[in-house]
């Protein structure tokens, strides 16, 4: 795992924890991919669910993904910094990452 994807990622998990609506969120590293989610149960048994995914477009921007129902990966019209797409989660798609 490259060590630039582990400080974004660290990064992004201190930037999810400070709002209501992302905090609990897990991120985990896939390539150049930041994918975000929660952990969800079911009956009494625990599954993580991915929501989001950040791509990584340049050294410090990504683009934005959604997990359709069918599993697919969805692009979605926005790219900027992990700062500004976690705001941009928080604040205008918090339907995305609400808890199921």
């Amino acid at each position: 795992m490259k060590f630039e994807m582990v400080a974004a990622r660290d990064s992004l998990e201190r930037l999810l924890a400070k709002s209501d609506a992302t905090a609990g969120m897990y991120v985990r590293v896939h390539g150049k991919n930041l994918i975000l989610g929660r952990e969800e149960t079911y009956a009494g048994a625990t599954d993580r669910v991915d929501m989001v995914r950040l791509t990584q477009r340049t050294r410090s921007r990504y683009g934005l993904s959604y997990k359709r129902h069918t599993g697919r990966w969805e692009r979605m019209p926005f790219e900027g910094t992990t700062a500004e797409l976690v705001e941009l989660l928080q604040e205008g798609l918090t339907h995305m990452v609400a808890p199921l």
